[in-house]
């Protein structure tokens, strides 16, 4: 099979590769991080001009609708670059999901923002009593007449500060474990009743804790066949994050490469050292295996087991990316850990994509079928 890239794809590669070469380095990715909402504003507007925002909406609403393949390269080159912005939540996973499953006047009214970068929403979905991904839904929806009044707490959305809506979960039916009797709902964020409390993850980026107080909302603002809505775009949205760690293993790589060229050491360069060739072939070794996991996923699309190849593929890089950072930390010593280096602050983007939203046991037991 030829995974070479088609004429468009390497395009569109090179689009973000020169939009990472011209506004990235590790000074100005802490700057960035340093503004209120953990990414620049600045640069999520260029992103929109350039067509990355649209990539993965659909054509009809205004977007590339961009296949697999696509979204994995753009995510690859801005894993690489360890850009702050944050395209999966928002525009790879939140963004599809409200115009695919949303109708009427309300998905014309967002839908150009959401192209261009003008707007931005996030998904509320975990709650407090979520482990390992299972269905943990505490957040009441009732019906008032005509309308829809939610209630409840969404402590944990990621790249949530700033947006300018949430597609919260909530459950009109059953126990919170229950898989069954809930639905997603578009809540603007200037919506009475709803308040955000910013805090900060691992790597910097800025989350927020939803309350939902008597939020009163059109029925229109329901997401048709939410639960099934959320687990398409959940995956695609795991490939997503899959492509990105693996951009951000590939740069720590190169970057861990070109220190131990140079680093000096007993009069020799530690790179000709074999106890640290052995460790480093390991380590390139298992970057191939994450690209293969990943081309594996991507090819699957159309087939049954698309879900499993896309656990399989985030099981391995969740947990091979994390092991790779922590050698480059190792060859690089003590300044490995520090935010002066791409090193210290791509470990720890590893670190919260590894984890959110479940971590590698998490969909290996999916894998495996035991989840």
């Amino acid at each position: 099979m030829n995974f070479d890239l088609n004429e468009d794809e390497t395009m569109l590669k090179g689009v973000v590769e020169r939009f990472v070469l011209d506004r990235y380095d590790a000074e100005k990715r802490r700057r960035f991080l340093a503004e209120p909402a953990g990414f620049s504003r600045e640069n999520w507007a260029l992103l929109g001009e350039l067509g990355i925002l649209a990539a993965a909406l659909p054509e009809a609403a205004g977007g590339l609708d961009l296949g697999l393949t696509g979204m994995a390269v753009i995510c690859e080159a801005l894993g690489h670059g360890m850009v702050v912005e944050p395209v999966v939540e928002n525009a790879f996973f939140a963004a599809p999901l409200l115009l695919s499953a949303i109708g009427g006047d309300l998905a014309g009214q967002w839908s150009e923002g959401l192209a261009k970068g003008q707007r931005r929403v996030a998904l509320a979905h975990p709650e407090k009593g979520s482990r390992a991904g299972s269905t943990w839904i505490e957040t009441r929806v009732k019906r008032n007449g005509s309308g829809l009044i939610l209630n409840g707490e969404k402590p944990y959305v990621a790249a949530g500060h700033g947006a300018d809506g949430y597609i919260a979960s909530a459950r009109s039916d059953g126990d919170a474990g229950s898989e069954a009797g809930w639905g997603l709902y578009f809540v603007p964020a200037d919506t009475k009743g709803l308040s955000c409390t910013t805090w900060s993850m691992t790597d910097g980026s800025k989350a927020v804790s939803l309350v939902l107080d008597n939020v009163s909302l059109d029925p229109a603002n329901e997401l048709a066949d939410g639960p099934a809505a959320l687990r398409r775009a959940g995956l695609r949205a795991s490939l997503a994050r899959s492509a990105e760690a693996l951009g951000i293993m590939e740069r720590l790589f190169a970057d861990t490469l070109d220190y131990v060229r140079q680093r000096v050491q007993f009069g020799s360069p530690i790179g000709s050292f074999q106890a640290l060739q052995h460790r480093l072939a390991r380590q390139y070794a298992e970057l191939e295996q994450a690209r293969a996991l990943l081309e594996l996923a991507i090819v699957s699309e159309d087939r049954d087991d698309f879900a499993t190849a896309v656990d399989g593929a985030r099981a391995f890089i969740a947990r091979a990316s994390i092991e790779l950072g922590h050698q480059a930390i190792q060859f690089h010593g003590g300044m490995g850990v520090t935010d002066e280096l791409a090193i210290g602050q791509g470990h720890k983007r590893l670190l919260v994509i590894s984890r959110w939203p479940d971590d590698a046991a998490a969909a290996l037991d999916r894998y495996a079928g035991v989840a």
